[in-house]
């Protein structure tokens, strides 16, 4: 059984959050050609504002499903401190982003609703931490609660180990890289100007033909930053993956976040 399950309260914030999110990367794709389009720099502020009580819904959530204590909040602040702690040592330097592996292995212990908190909060914490405050902040939030999220979705969390595990996480994780590239690029690339007209995106145009410029633009600009990241994914997951699940399932064996409080009479 997983540390922190997924209950029904769980499950409903987290779709609630995850449906706000994905208005909020492709509404742009909807536009009209007369919509007048301006920088996330305005509606990032609503985003944010809307994105906080939405990750304190999805906490409230599990804490009613399966009774989260604090020791498992104090988990949380470790973790997040640590995925903060390492996405400075790259600075995203050619895509090299050690927190991804880390974000990834938490997710998978800890399960999809404690995933996706950890990485919006590690990445808002990382952002205090680098100075990487701006419109794009709240959606680097989502997009990597939705990596650990994906994490902690992954078949057979009681009874994949070993190689197996570890091939699965590197597979994932090197999907999960290059999707979250492409998804933040979905975030600023409908409002770059300048761009060459086979990869700018035109307001009004259909869906299809937009997406279609959106992969070139993703082709010709950040996978020569999104391999990087996915190949380091792999690599810190395969070598450092066994001791850093071994010390996760460690914790919270011991912490043993759903064990019910009891009480005993006093001897005398």
């Amino acid at each position: 059984m997983r540390p922190v399950r997924l209950g029904r309260r769980s499950i409903a914030a987290l779709a609630l959050v995850s449906a706000v999110g994905v208005v909020a990367f492709g509404w742009p794709l909807l536009a009209g050609s007369d919509s007048g389009l301006s920088a996330h720099a305005k509606d990032a502020p609503w985003l944010f504002a809307a994105l906080l009580p939405l990750l304190l819904g999805v906490v409230v959530a599990t804490i009613a499903d399966v009774g989260l204590d604090a020791k498992a909040i104090a988990m949380l602040g470790v973790l997040a401190a640590a995925g903060a702690a390492l996405r400075p040592l790259g600075a995203g330097t050619a895509g090299i982003e050690p927190m991804f592996f880390l974000m990834v292995l938490s997710g998978r212990v800890l399960g999809p609703g404690f995933g996706f908190v950890l990485g919006a909060v590690s990445m808002f914490a990382s952002a205090l931490l680098t100075g990487g405050v701006g419109p794009w902040m709240p959606f680097q939030m989502l997009a990597m609660g939705w990596v650990c999220m994906g994490a902690g979705l992954l078949p057979g969390p009681d009874t994949l180990r070993g190689r197996g595990e570890l091939y699965v996480l590197g597979a994932y994780g090197a999907v999960s890289s290059v999707l979250y590239g492409t998804v933040m690029n979905l975030q600023g690339w409908p409002y770059i100007g300048g761009l060459a007209t086979g990869v700018s995106f035109v307001p009004g145009d259909p869906v299809g033909e937009n997406l279609a410029r959106f992969v070139a633009y993703c082709l010709a600009t950040s996978l020569g930053w999104d391999l990087p990241r996915a190949v380091v994914t792999v690599v810190l997951s395969v070598t450092l993956g066994p001791a850093v699940l071994k010390a996760l399932r460690r914790a919270t064996r011991r912490a043993a976040f759903e064990t019910p409080v009891t009480f005993e009479p006093s001897q005398r």
